[in-house]
């Protein structure tokens, strides 16, 4: 059964930082595509960031110099640190294995940036 858990979200002012993980399960994790998205209340669900079994990676234009996706195959987690948040920041934000067939996904994390 696979399995994506996410981890590290909050309550964040403005400016400040938080790192998002995400630990998978049932997967050959060094062969996926691994992505965070978030969705906002009444918005569609945007990409943020990817990450390539290469480590290749891609940005949302909004996230470009504040946000970095990384990931650690030993431990089967992929992480986002996320800096410098601003409120528009806010979402629930949600692991992605991607490969060949079905993605999978997380439960997602609640980001909450606000003063």
């Amino acid at each position: 059964q696979v399995q994506l858990v996410e981890s590290g979200g909050g309550l964040v002012q403005p400016g400040g930082s938080l790192r998002l993980s995400c630990a998978a399960s049932g997967i050959t994790f060094s062969r996926y595509i691994l992505g965070w998205y978030r969705q906002s209340p009444g918005k569609q669900r945007e990409l943020v960031a990817t990450i390539t079994r290469f480590y290749g990676t891609n940005y949302a234009d909004s996230v470009q110099g504040r946000f970095t996706i990384s990931r650690d195959n030993a431990k089967n987690t992929v992480y986002l640190q996320m800096n410098t948040l601003k409120p528009e920041d806010t979402a629930v934000y949600y692991c992605n294995a991607a490969l060949l067939g079905p993605d999978y996904w997380g439960q997602g994390a609640q980001v909450t940036v606000s003063s």
